[in-house]
């Protein structure tokens, strides 16, 4: 799509990312036409979710809503299998995406973008990878997140520690044995809340280490049956008409007023509501 007044480039856009949103990217910029690249860290799709894979990882947002809305047999023909879906579960999902749409083809997997310049009075990128590639574009997307990297907090004498050590946000893909061994965990977000419980089932004995104690909500999750599935799929329309509306892409709306401006019972009964809906919804 190189006109008279563009400088010739490799391709039109390049899309860093082979998460939700860089799949999308590529997907939407092929239909209009682009030639498209992509570049991914890891060996295959799922950005953060390809390396966030610890013991307990699950998605804190309801799966039926954390799933694209661009292709109405896409949203018919996927069945998802609990209320909010496991890691495993939406890595198949996206890789689910990826071959119906053939998106794997557009990327260069194993492969990390070193730099990306632009010429400002060309208006074109060059961009160059780990793997001493150079590549140029009109556009770049950066489908990076900001979840995917992992962050070691310096802790002093950290580096003498003679036994192994894991991050949730690298975890090994092929799990990790802790049958029999005492293990520490450090911090208790969302991440630590949901891999103490398991880990703990392994582990011969397990200290958590935490700085500022957390309150977690029970999530309610529970499996999703064929009659609730159905009701999901054939009201699609509105629950995302009413997710655009909201305040974090849920079709549910938050109470109008503020917490002391109601009465006591108008109060309890928006609690028991937002209880009763479980997880982030409780807000």
């Amino acid at each position: 799509m190189n006109d008279s007044t563009t400088t010739p480039t490799d391709v039109d856009v390049i899309v860093v990312g082979a998460g939700v949103t860089g799949l999308y990217a590529v997907h939407r910029l092929r239909g209009l036409g682009l030639r498209v690249r992509g570049f991914e860290r890891g060996d295959d799709v799922g950005g953060v979710w390809y390396w966030n894979r610890y013991p307990g990882a699950r998605c804190d947002v309801e799966s039926v809503d954390y799933s694209y809305s661009f292709d109405e047999e896409l949203q018919q023909e996927w069945d998802w299998s609990e209320k909010y879906a496991t890691q495993p579960e939406i890595i198949r999902y996206l890789g689910h995406v990826a071959d119906r749409f053939d998106l794997r083809g557009a990327y260069s997997f194993a492969t990390s973008v070193r730099s990306a310049e632009l010429d400002e009075e060309t208006l074109t990128w060059t961009v160059r990878t780990d793997r001493g590639e150079t590549v140029t574009a009109r556009f770049c997307v950066f489908a990076v997140g900001c979840l995917s990297a992992t962050h070691r907090p310096d802790i002093p004498g950290a580096g003498e520690f003679a036994g192994v050590t894991h991050h949730t946000g690298a975890w090994p893909h092929g799990g990790v044995d802790l049958t029999g061994l005492r293990v520490g965990v450090i911090g208790t977000g969302s991440s630590g809340i949901q891999a103490v419980p398991l880990l703990a089932e392994q582990a011969a004995h397990l200290t958590v280490f935490q700085r500022s104690a957390n309150y977690s909500v029970p999530a309610g999750n529970r499996p999703l049956d064929e009659e609730t599935r159905a009701a999901q799929k054939s009201g699609y329309a509105e629950r995302r008409r009413l997710a655009r509306l909201s305040g974090g892409g849920s079709p549910h709306q938050a109470h109008p007023s503020g917490t002391f401006e109601v009465s006591e019972e108008e109060r309890r009964a928006a609690f028991e509501e937002r209880w009763r809906l479980g997880g982030v919804l409780y807000s």
